[in-house]
């Protein structure tokens, strides 16, 4: 019996590679390269300069109709010679697209054929491959696999060290800064991996750079394997898929794997596990960004509590914002995510134990034609998610408050705080204002005080 199948029309993610491309792009000195059409390309520059409003260079193997039929490895092979001829990269990050990983191309092959045939006189660049067919999963896998790739081709083992790595998942060039603040606060020295906090959010330029300065540097990758410890802001990755879980295996680096720090909650466990790496004390300036959160809670609580939302995303921010609206009063009616990790409702039971009496419907692999069937019988009062929620929201005059990636219909999406006190106080302050600012426009009168 055949299973009857339906066409995605606006999926809830985004591809594969794309991910792979932004991870990339927060390593020093690297390109990014894809490994197939120009076209895949060009749609991924466009997502991302949309979202940062910074220049992208993207690579591409620029397949053709004979590449398709007799194999990519002669165009690789060209790209790569014209890369690191044009860009003088330290490394090139390769990711594969459908069209490479469909017929079957060996790029691990390829490139040992590459480096037997290179001049060995001539220094080459790093080659790191992440593979990323956007038929298995979708962006925030391919922006895991690319940062579990560079871990396992950089980092090299030896004595451990006082060092701590983080991996961030994929968060605003604001938040990573914001990481790194907190960290040198607790004098902890660091591996932030990926880290495009300059990359893709830059000053300006007196002329045009090939590859933007910032990243995390190859020599501090490959000490990763010394470290002490790591961090992962994950719920949802596993042992095999994680950069983390790599350091574990390999070099027997204990890794603690955090929700994103989103809320109070959250926020607490990632400095309470900092002070115990470090053994120091939080700093003022956060116990004052805490106290500062919690009076926030309670003159905002009235506007808030007792609302309803839909909240959609990549699965790790679903969950951790699920859990931060049940820590401000917010009911999440529905969590979607286009992520297909099968274990998306466990991770949510377990930050909300009740979320089978308070009825919140958890929906994995779906996409915005899904979501809006199930807002019409749900009512939310908020969406909350990226810019691809905006047609719903329109359409069925829902308030959207536009988090993650992407921010395409508003200006700053790279500058937003999400993590930590400081970036829930923003968030929180936006979810409030925006709830304020819907009943005011509702309003049959109209009122200019609270």
């Amino acid at each position: 019996m055949k299973t009857a199948k339906t066409a995605t029309q606006n999926a809830c993610k985004l591809c594969n590679p794309l991910g792979a491309c932004l991870a990339f792009k927060g390593i020093e000195k690297c390109v990014p390269f894809l490994h197939g059409s120009q076209g895949c390309a060009t749609y991924i520059r466009r997502y991302l300069i949309s979202h940062f409003k910074e220049p992208v260079d993207i690579a591409s193997s620029n397949f053709n109709e004979d590449t398709a039929v007799f194999g990519g490895s002669h165009n690789l092979k060209l790209g790569l010679r014209n890369i690191t001829k044009q860009y003088k990269p330290e490394i090139i990050g390769i990711a594969t697209t459908c069209l490479s990983e469909t017929i079957g191309d060996d790029v691990e092959m390829i490139l040992r054929e590459y480096d037997s045939e290179a001049d060995p006189a001539v220094s080459r660049p790093v080659m790191i491959h992440a593979s990323t067919p956007s038929y298995q999963g979708t962006h925030i896998d391919g922006f895991h696999a690319a940062t579990r790739a560079t871990v396992a081709q950089l980092a090299e083992g030896g004595t451990k060290r006082n060092l701590l790595t983080l991996f961030p998942n994929m968060v605003s060039p604001a938040d990573l800064r914001y990481l790194k603040e907190i960290l040198e606060s607790f004098s902890i020295p660091f591996v932030l991996l990926p880290d495009y906090s300059e990359t893709l959010d830059g000053g300006p330029w007196g002329e045009y750079h090939r590859i933007p300065k910032g990243g995390t540097p190859q020599h501090a990758i490959r000490k990763s394997g010394t470290a002490a410890a790591s961090i992962e802001f994950t719920s949802v990755l596993t042992g095999e898929k994680s950069p983390a879980g790599y350091l574990e295996e390999k070099f027997d680096i204990p890794s603690y794997r955090l929700c994103l720090p989103i809320g109070i909650k959250q926020s607490d466990a990632f400095f309470n596990l900092l002070e115990k790496l470090s053994e120091t004390p939080l700093p003022h300036r956060y116990e004052d960004e805490r106290r500062r959160l919690v009076d926030a809670y309670v003159d905002g609580h009235k506007y808030v509590f007792g609302k309803k939302a839909i909240v959609y995303g990549e699965e790790d921010l679903v969950i951790a914002i699920t859990a931060f609206l049940r820590e401000i009063g917010i009911s999440p009616v529905l969590c979607a995510s286009g992520g297909k990790s099968g274990i998306l409702k466990k991770r949510l039971a377990e930050m909300v134990p009740d979320i089978d009496d308070l009825g919140i419907k958890v929906r994995e692999g779906v996409d915005f034609v899904d979501i809006e069937n199930e807002a019409k019988n749900l009512e939310p009062d908020l969406l909350i998610g990226n810019s691809k929620g905006f047609t719903l929201s329109r359409k069925n005059n829902i308030p959207i408050v536009r988090i993650g990636f992407p921010i395409h219909d508003r200006f700053g999406g790279q500058r937003l705080h999400h993590l930590g006190y400081r970036g829930t106080q923003e968030l929180f302050d936006r979810i409030v204002n925006t709830v304020i600012e819907y009943r005011q426009n509702s309003s049959p009168i109209g009122y200019t005080y609270m």
